[in-house]
């Protein structure tokens, strides 16, 4: 009984200890992980064990010289996981289990252990769901009682699970080895919503995204004369215009986000962030006076192609497969432009309304004004790590954009009103 009590209360503890924030990726008590990644038609897994607890269960001298250790011990090493883990379907037919690689996993700190990391691959028999099947798995935990097994699905489309937000299904402890795996209720559709979704999310919360193109959408409205902007172009010029600039930015960001999110480019996510940055203060720029009056069309395209790499990296750390890769980016794609028609809706039809007013030219003015501040503090943050309030002053501003609208809404308003009576009262007069 008290060897069950002790058992069942250090089960609890690591279960809390895992289920905190940063608990996924390393433990500060040594336990191991299994990660689940639902693929089409195989199931892939990594195991993640303590090297000190595996050299107990063992009886192998595996810590004192790791790299070594993996080499010499491999088979044995093996042998040892595939005795210890197995998955059948519900009708009790064994699936196939290979281990693809084994690597190890150094702490960021001295007081955690070495962790073992191995690849595996569950194939279920043919004709078998691979979204169903019971996993009974207890190395480690069959040597050692106390030790415990957290065991989490990291990434199934079909249930809208990624590698960036794991989820937890199960603790295995000794004497309780068998986890039954139902991730049935999902389907193609779900995980394709839930895309579409993260390309909206990331957009709304993307405020660098969202600053560039209202930094382009600024000037859409207006006429150039000589090298200022001057009138209103027109509602039908403006609305025009705004199609082929959100159209080449659309195309822009969809190529880079299809050659990113395939592989086929992959670039360090630093120069790309500074680069985000830098469109936006030549973007603002070109706002408060013309510097590529008429081009606006391919410097929202060439900039695209930057926004899209940042795209991209979303996309694929989202563990999606190949196969999955194209859903992935056209739902990504979709979010994306829902949300910039969304945020043109909102903003745009109060930009053409000011436009025809005197009033533009101060809103216009400050509106570019704040972008190029921004751009620049993001700039000496992200290529100098330089710290600035940037982050917290858009941040706060984007949370509070319905009062943003509203006040621009009723200035958009107020001074079509008094537009109208100055011209009331000229005609009178």
């Amino acid at each position: 009984m008290i060897k069950q009590i002790t058992v069942i209360a250090m089960s609890l503890l690591m279960a809390v200890l895992l289920i905190a924030p940063s608990s996924t990726s390393a433990h500060s008590m040594p336990s191991s992980l299994v990660y689940l990644d639902f693929l089409e038609d195989e199931v892939g897994a990594e195991l993640i064990i303590p090297l000190d607890r595996l050299e107990i269960a063992m009886e192998k001298n595996l810590y004192e010289d790791p790299e070594q250790a993996i080499e010499t011990y491999h088979d044995e090493l093996v042998t040892y996981i595939t005795s210890h883990i197995s998955a059948e379907t519900p009708e009790a037919e064994q699936w196939t289990v290979t281990v693809d690689e084994m690597s190890l996993l150094y702490p960021d700190t001295e007081t955690d252990p070495i962790d073992l990391s191995a690849q595996l691959t569950l194939t279920p028999p043919a004709g078998a769901a691979v979204d169903s099947f019971a996993l009974n798995y207890d190395a480690v935990v069959r040597e050692l009682v106390t030790h415990t097994i957290t065991v989490a699905v990291r990434s199934d489309w079909n249930n809208a699970i990624y590698t960036s937000s794991p989820e937890i299904i199960a603790t295995v402890i000794e004497g309780n080895t068998t986890v039954q795996v139902d991730q049935s209720a999902g389907n193609t559709w779900t995980g394709f919503i839930s895309i579409v979704q993260s390309g909206m999310a990331h957009i709304a919360e993307g405020v660098d995204h969202l600053l560039f193109l209202l930094a382009l959408l600024l000037p859409a409205p207006l006429a150039v004369k000589g090298k200022r902007w001057e009138r209103s172009a027109g509602i039908k010029s403006s609305i025009k215009q705004l199609l082929k600039i959100t159209l080449a930015f659309t195309i822009g960001h969809s190529i880079t986000l299809i050659i990113g999110a395939t592989g086929w480019l992959a670039v360090p996510s630093q120069p790309i962030e500074v680069l985000i940055a830098v469109s936006i203060l030549v973007s603002a720029i070109h706002a408060i006076r013309p510097i590529f009056a008429g081009r606006e069309v391919f410097v929202a395209g060439g900039f695209g192609l930057v926004h899209g790499l940042a795209f991209a990296t979303l996309v694929t750390e989202l563990g999606v497969t190949p196969m999955r890769i194209i859903w992935s980016v056209l739902g990504f794609n979709i979010g994306i432009e829902l949300m910039q028609i969304i945020v043109i809706l909102l903003i745009m039809p109060w930009l053409l309304v000011l436009s025809g007013t005197k009033s533009y030219a101060p809103v216009r003015i400050a509106g570019a004004l704040f972008a190029i501040a921004a751009s620049i503090g993001w700039i000496l943050d992200r290529a100098f790590a330089v710290s600035t309030p940037v982050d917290a002053i858009v941040n706060a501003l984007a949370q509070n954009v319905g009062w943003v609208v509203g006040v621009l809404a009723v200035l958009a308003i107020v001074s079509s009103a008094l537009k109208r009576l100055r011209k009331k009262q000229y005609s009178f007069s």
